[in-house]
């Protein structure tokens, strides 16, 4: 029998599962990718959800209420960040914990057969391929059902053209910061404020622009509707993302090709595969292919001190 319902998805993805098959074989892996998947299957139960399929390194979930879903993808990351990691047996040697992904999004889902159908289910698997490590994506739909203290764990991501969709949805990121509350305390009183922005200077071929952090994050894309658009095939849509936190500006690759870093005055280059780094100074970006290819697209960065930059937004400004 089918029936639709409003609903929360939740799809849970862990990531590094390919580099324990290759340290540990087949079969201990496998054991350590179903105790992770098992052990994130407890957590969506224990917020009142509903367990639909897992999916080799990861699971889908559905949820009645958006802040059921979003009190699971929080206990998800925090449950991974407090596990130190199995141990193997043979050598006690703890593993280095498995990245997670999450994407969660609401609307109208069918139900068939025990498995769910429906926009939100295919959004809620889109938005995966949007997160960073240890990253938990969110749709408007979402937010709009969360209470104001619930809204306040988010930022907004702006709108982001998914994979198979004509319409950009519109995007929001649970802040790390936030998952557990910004007022503790330290040893020399309460945490203080986050510094003054900085600016940070982008130029690819003559689209020069600065962005303060107060407007970042800014999406690297082919798509039309990136924040700093590169029209070359071996950029994806959405291939990198840059945002603020903590003070520092964070460099995340959320595409398949690869985003590659080299800061001037160093010979090696940073390789990130769905991860991140800080950029500080100046340096290149290239996105696609490594900074070694000439030909790769590539974006000169330059992390600018505020009084020098006084930035409105973004801003084009020549290069002097």
């Amino acid at each position: 029998m089918t029936q639709s319902y409003e609903r929360t998805i939740l799809f849970a993805d862990l990531r590094g599962s390919t580099s324990l098959y290759e340290t540990l074989g087949n079969a201990e892996a496998s054991a350590v990718v179903t105790q992770s998947v098992a052990l994130l299957a407890g957590i969506v139960a224990q917020s009142g959800g509903i367990v639909v399929k897992t999916l080799g390194d990861g699971l889908m979930a559905m949820f009645n209420e958006s802040s059921a879903g979003v009190a699971s993808a929080v206990e998800m990351h925090a449950t991974l960040e407090r596990w130190d990691g199995p141990i193997r047996d043979a050598t006690r040697v703890r593993l280095p914990p498995l990245k997670l992904q999450v994407g969660l999004a609401h609307g109208e889902v069918v139900e068939m057969s025990g498995d769910v159908f429906g926009d939100a289910v295919n959004v809620a698997a889109r938005l995966l391929d949007h997160a960073g490590d240890n990253e938990t994506l969110a749709t408007q739909t979402v937010i709009e059902g969360l209470s104001e203290p619930e809204r306040e764990q988010f930022r907004s991501l702006d709108r982001m053209q998914l994979r198979g969709r004509v319409e950009p949805v519109h995007v929001h990121l649970l802040e790390p910061a936030r998952r557990f509350g910004d007022t503790e305390a330290t040893m020399f009183g309460e945490i203080l404020a986050t510094p003054v922005p900085e600016g940070i200077r982008l130029v690819w071929l003559d689209l020069n622009r600065i962005y303060a952090g107060t407007s970042l994050p800014v999406v690297l894309g082919r798509s039309p509707q990136a924040t700093y658009c590169i029209d070359d095939t071996r950029v994806s849509r959405s291939h990198a993302r840059i945002d603020w936190h903590g003070g520092t500006f964070q460099l995340t690759d959320l595409s398949y090709n690869g985003t590659f870093v080299r800061f001037s005055n160093d010979t090696q280059s940073v390789s990130l595969r769905r991860s991140s780094c800080t950029l500080h100074g100046s340096g290149v970006i290239t996105l696609g292919a490594p900074v070694s290819d000439a030909t790769a697209p590539s974006v000169r960065f330059e992390v600018m001190k505020f009084s020098d930059t006084q930035p409105h937004g973004s801003r084009e400004l020549g290069l002097g």
